[in-house]
């Protein structure tokens, strides 16, 4: 079940992309570990259910996965081959806008080890490209 709003005050949005590195979202904060995207793109909600699920799968009921980007942009699609004009297209899927040095995953409970292999198959699902990350201790 891919991830998407309940309900949003406009069904259509306009094709917005800024390419700047995230300034929030871009800390490990829930976990011990977490999965930050090296590039901006759109990660529609079927790529992130994907990779928690291929995360989760390898980790066996074992330590705690969160997501930390949500889908709540609308991408919509004409259909092949129609011609212009008409209007503009119904939603056709959600995405979350990800930043450069946004973290998409974290994990909490397991190893280091466990958690970069875990990272490394949701990686895998991901249409940007990812590194993991560890927590850092503030002072």
């Amino acid at each position: 079940m891919a991830l998407l709003p309940k309900r949003v005050k406009y069904r259509k949005e306009m094709r917005r992309i800024r390419d700047r590195k995230a300034t929030k979202g871009n800390y490990v904060a829930f976990g011990d570990y977490g999965l930050q995207s090296t590039e901006s793109l759109w990660v529609s909600g079927q790529q992130l259910e994907a990779g928690r699920i291929a995360a989760q799968h390898f980790l066996k009921r074992e330590g705690k996965l969160i997501i930390r980007v949500f889908p709540d942009k609308p991408i919509s699609k004409k259909p092949l081959e129609t011609r212009m004009g008409t209007g503009k297209a119904e939603p056709d899927y959600w995405a979350a806008r990800v930043k450069a040095g946004k973290i998409l995953y974290e994990i909490a409970g397991v190893t280091e080890e466990t958690a970069k292999r875990a990272f490394a198959r949701a990686a895998a699902k991901m249409p940007v490209k990812c590194r993991f990350v560890g927590r850092q201790v503030r002072v």
